[in-house]
């Protein structure tokens, strides 16, 4: 237990982190572990799974099984402790069975600017652990209009301590919806370096926290802070190995791409092509990063700069060749890089990307997807289109792959 300097009613509990669902940074209400031995939140776990996900989203395993176990253990645990705290807190407020009160967070608050370093971040977590506790805790400090002006200027005092960094970030993407994207956006437009800072050097959880208020901020198309945005997490995208580092990245740079149409301009000049290659080619990126790079392509081959920067690259297109229907690649991954090849090879009929296609067994894969039942009339017609283009003549086409799927070529 933690404990803040002053009156008996301003101290606190800081919440266990195995308490903690790594995906929502929430108390877990119904603790479940997969089998990698890692425990979530049910309702966190599930919605990641049933979007498409077969990894474990902390150690990045792909899943030998999806069934998920109850942790009985930790959820006795956690009510015990909620249980014994609010018995030992009878000054909390009675409508909410908070960890923290009303008045507690409110003096922290008052004091996040102050004092030692050890002491701005007691009352930086102490405002943490509240807002995660609930929506309702949420609500409350979005209308403390003071907090985010006080949070976004630590972020700009260049602090030196990581920790207070990634704490005022995680408490900014805690309540960006209820303080509004608009407030945030015109306040963090000088903060960039510090979310720089904790992308690079963060914990897992405060990258997520992140990406999550540089995505909101992103998806306003009038937002000045994605120009500046753009060039930091393409420097960050290149240079880092860490693959949470750059599922963040890519998250927030399809974001700004939806929201600014120069932007896969811009990322077509940076060399998103090259890129994207070295990142489907590298034996270490796991398989969130590639179903994020293909769609990131798939978005950038819809204008004919984006087509043409893909198709002359031909570590890119056979890098896409290489991750469609594979075991780490999702549903999802695989039609956005038949889109990729549909849009160079059938669209603009890029002489190199057809070769380089059909070097790297591009029909023997565009079948798979047929057969596979996984594709769409769109898709299915966009795999048609493909095998047409692609294919000199039937036994040209086939004669050097090693393929049992030839069965339904069809032309």
């Amino acid at each position: 237990m933690k404990k803040m300097k002053g009156k008996k009613s301003n101290l606190y509990v800081t919440i266990p982190a195995p308490f903690r669902c790594p995906i929502s940074m929430d108390v877990m209400k119904s603790p479940v572990s997969l089998c990698t031995g890692v425990t979530y939140d049910r309702s966190s776990i599930q919605t990641w799974l049933e979007t498409g996900h077969n990894t474990c989203p902390v150690t990045m395993q792909v899943l030998q099984s999806t069934d998920i176990i109850p942790n009985l253990n930790l959820r006795n645990l956690i009510r015990h402790f909620s249980d014994t705290l609010l018995r030992l807190s009878p000054d909390s407020t009675p409508c909410s069975s908070q960890l923290i009160s009303k008045q507690q967070v409110t003096y922290s608050i008052r004091n996040i600017e102050t004092g030692n370093s050890e002491f701005r971040l007691n009352n930086l977590s102490a405002i943490s652990d509240f807002a995660r506790f609930s929506d309702q805790n949420r609500e409350f400090l979005a209308v403390k209009c003071d907090l985010v002006s006080a949070l976004v200027r630590i972020l700009k005092k260049n602090v030196k301590e990581i920790e207070i960094l990634e704490t005022v970030i995680e408490i900014l993407a805690l309540i960006i919806i209820e303080v509004g994207v608009d407030k945030v956006n015109k306040l963090v437009n000088d903060c960039l370096s510090s979310f720089l800072i904790v992308l690079r050097r963060g914990k897992t959880s405060s990258k997520i926290a992140s990406a999550r208020v540089l995505e909101s901020i992103s998806l306003d198309s009038e937002s000045q802070s994605s120009i500046g945005l753009l060039q930091v997490l393409y420097c960050l995208l290149i240079e880092t190995d860490d693959q949470i580092t750059k599922q963040a990245v890519l998250s927030c740079l399809i974001a700004i791409s939806k929201s600014r149409k120069t932007v896969k301009h811009d990322l077509i000049q940076k060399g998103i092509a090259k890129t994207a290659g070295d990142i489907l080619w590298s034996s270490i990126t796991t398989a969130p990063v590639i179903e994020q790079i293909m769609k990131l392509l798939e978005m950038v081959s819809s204008c004919t700069e984006g087509r043409s920067a893909i198709g002359e690259d031909e570590k890119c297109v056979s890098g896409v060749v290489k991750r469609i229907m594979t075991k780490s690649t999702s549903g999802e991954a695989t039609e956005n890089g038949v889109a990729v090849l549909w849009s160079v090879c059938y669209m603009s009929r890029n002489a190199t990307a057809m070769a380089v296609a059909m070097k790297s067994n591009a029909v023997a894969k565009v079948l798979m997807v047929m057969q596979s039942g996984c594709s769409g009339g769109g898709m299915y017609q966009m795999c048609k289109d493909l095998i047409k283009v692609l294919r000199v003549n039937s036994k040209s086409c086939l004669a050097s792959y090693d393929t049992k799927v030839t069965h339904i070529m069809p032309y």
